[in-house]
């Protein structure tokens, strides 16, 4: 499992539109598109709403403005690694089964930090995994794979309802979902209650 620590973007469903949009006009027309063009093309009307838009995408790194020049945004391109964007589908409990909240969010990651697998990304809640130095509110980058091997660190369905974030281990006909924090008792079910929704393959931490 690889771990980054800073350099993960979050951005909104709309942020991730507008930083889109902002980055295609700049290719076709050679110039930024004004405040009230972005406004027009994803119908706001308040041309300060699309302000605090663009300048939350600045503040992320993404974007550079000078605001003393009309059509002034540029698009930071990013320096090494190439990034790719990543679904962020909720939240997983590190701790007690929660259900999953799913959101319209991405994640930007390094492109080699997942290589060509499929991803998503899931914000962790609780502390049962601490001794694997993955804690409350880290980010986790999952591969969807249904089989994991003894000992990976999955996500886990439980009776089609409740998610959890476990090290998993096989005991007979019963699944071992084991936490990595001395305080916390391994939670065992039938396999048939169990269904792995992917396995951890990277983690981002922001600081």
């Amino acid at each position: 499992m690889r771990a980054l620590e800073g350099g993960a973007v979050h951005l909104t469903k709309r942020q991730k539109e507008i930083y889109d949009f902002i980055r295609e006009y700049l290719e076709a027309e050679g110039y930024a598109p004004s405040l009230e063009e972005i406004g027009a093309r994803f119908q706001l009307s308040s041309v300060a709403t699309v302000h605090k838009h663009v300048q939350n995408l600045v503040e992320k790194g993404l974007l550079r403005k000078a605001w003393n020049r009309s059509r002034s945004i540029e698009v930071v391109e990013e320096q090494g690694s190439q990034a790719i964007e990543v679904p962020l589908l909720g939240q997983v409990a590190a701790g007690m089964p929660i259900e999953a909240v799913s959101t319209d969010d991405t994640i930007s990651v390094p492109a080699e930090m997942i290589g060509r697998r499929k991803c998503y990304a899931l914000r962790v809640s609780g502390d049962s995994m601490i001794e694997d130095h993955i804690v409350d509110g880290d980010i986790v980058l999952l591969e969807p794979r249904k089989e994991p091997r003894e000992g990976e660190t999955v996500v886990a369905l439980v009776r089609h309802q409740d998610v959890t974030l476990k090290r998993y281990y096989q005991n007979g006909a019963m699944v071992r979902l084991a936490p990595a924090n001395s305080d916390l008792k391994p939670m065992e079910f039938p396999a048939e209650d169990v269904e792995f929704q992917g396995v951890v393959i990277g983690l981002l931490r922001n600081y």
